[in-house]
């Protein structure tokens, strides 16, 4: 079918127009080689990404002045330039997935396969990219600007792009029908526990107990799986941090949101670079928190020998601080400290638990129900048993999946003490028990 064939099909019919696109895009592609060197536009591209898309632009209305082109309507032109703009300089075929608000995540298994994730349910799109090297070359452009190489000797690459949103590459031959490409979105409006009680994630009450802990300087490990809302609590708990604090955030890739916040310091891991060398661990950032005068030490993800570090802050005049992990259970996230510390340190298991128990003195646990609903599950406290030498998990909220409202077990001794640091008075407090059966 020739160019001026798939012309006259397109302006038929929307339908028509966007089953050729597709067609017409190619040819435009096509066209723009001989008009435009794809190494002026590559080193453009660095340089003055304006100039390169003015390249582009000029380059396609050059084109569009030819007779082939004379049944294209204008409309179409600018939708066909716009697409080609982004498949040279943005994200293609994920532009405008990349660009909704609503959507959290978006997964790319090989150039056949785009999937995105909303309300928490993944959802199958008829995406595709052209062929692997279109897919190859989007990877590039991801990369090229954050310094970051990935190939057949260094295959996997994680990344946080210039919006904050967070990219996890992995290609051949590690990937088997790859390149895989996983990008996790983080919108910069912040939820608060406010809207997290709107929408039925957190119940009042327990909105209320979190609020008065962060106040109280309760330090809080906020555990679940993935995709569970750990990241999303703990900058919602965030905003209950008084104004007058200094916060030293620490992650792998930078995903916190402390918009808010007058005084935060954020530290960022770094990986080694293609020599070998210069990389930043999460322990080397932890150690050096304590030397930025922090108030509050926040760990974005707590999952190796950081683990003793940030223990040993909670414990020496850094209470308060938040961080999350992956564990199933409040007990389990036990165990799996535990298990952390002993990667750098050989002490027994009854000294590590009990510097759990002091440190921290909440549990959150934090599920996504199967229709992608994520909510808080269990609230519990950690004590020290010295009889047996355990870490014992005290329930003090649990709320049982698909149920709409949990249930208040226990309320801990702290609890009343929040009259005398200004936290809370006593007829809220009263108040607060009072609507959880408490009282």
């Amino acid at each position: 079918m020739t160019l001026s064939e798939r012309v006259r099909l397109a302006g038929n019919a929307e339908q028509s127009a966007s089953t050729h696109d597709g067609d017409l895009l190619g040819e435009l592609k096509q066209e723009l080689r001989s008009h435009v060197s794809v190494d002026e536009l590559a080193r453009y591209a660095q340089d003055n990404p304006e100039r390169a898309r003015n390249e582009v632009r000029s380059a396609c209305r050059r084109i569009f002045e030819g007779e082939a082109w004379a049944g294209v309507d204008g409309a179409l032109q600018q939708r066909l330039v716009m697409q080609l703009l982004d498949i040279i300089f943005g994200f293609g075929v994920l532009e405008d997935l990349i660009a909704d608000e609503t959507i959290t995540e978006v997964i790319v298994n090989g150039p056949d396969e785009v999937l995105y994730e909303r309300d928490g349910k993944l959802v199958a799109t008829d995406r595709r990219f052209a062929d692997p090297g279109e897919l190859r070359a989007l990877i590039d452009r991801i990369l090229g600007p954050l310094g970051r190489r990935i190939d057949e000797a260094s295959p996997i690459v994680n990344a946080r792009l210039p919006q904050g949103h967070r990219v996890n590459i992995v290609v051949p031959p590690i990937a088997i029908d790859g390149p895989y490409v996983t990008i996790r979105k983080f919108s910069r409006h912040v939820i608060t526990l406010e809207e997290m009680e709107e929408s039925g994630s957190v119940e009042a009450s327990v909105r209320v107990f979190l609020a008065w802990a962060v106040r109280a300087r309760k330090s809080i490990a906020v555990v679940g799986g993935t995709g569970s809302g750990k990241t999303t609590l703990l900058n919602a708990l965030s905003y209950e941090i008084p104004a007058d604090e200094r916060i030293v955030t620490i992650e792998d890739s930078a995903e916190l949101r402390f918009f808010m916040h007058p005084d935060v310091a954020r530290l960022e891991a770094r990986p080694e670079n293609a020599e070998g060398t210069g990389e930043i661990t999460i322990r080397q950032l932890v150690i050096n928190a304590l030397r930025m005068r922090p108030d509050r030490i926040v760990v974005g993800e707590c999952r190796g020998e950081e683990a003793l570090d940030m223990l040993t802050a909670m414990n020496t005049g850094h209470e308060g601080s938040l961080t999350t992990l992956h564990a199933n259970s409040p007990a389990e996230s036990i165990s799996r400290l535990t298990t952390m510390v002993r990667y750098v340190a050989e002490l027994p298991v009854d000294v590590i638990e009990a510097n759990i128990a002091s440190a921290i003195g909440l549990v959150v646990q934090t599920r996504r129900a199967l229709d992608g609903m994520r909510f808080i599950s269990d609230v519990v406290s950690l004590s020290f048993d010295p009889d047996a030498g355990r870490c014992r998990a005290n329930s003090l909220y649990e709320r049982a999946l698909g149920a709409d409202e949990g249930t208040w077990v226990a309320v801990p001794a702290w609890v009343e003490e929040l009259p005398q640091l200004g936290v809370a008075d006593d007829e809220e407090v009263g108040a607060w028990k009072r609507a959880c059966s408490l009282a």
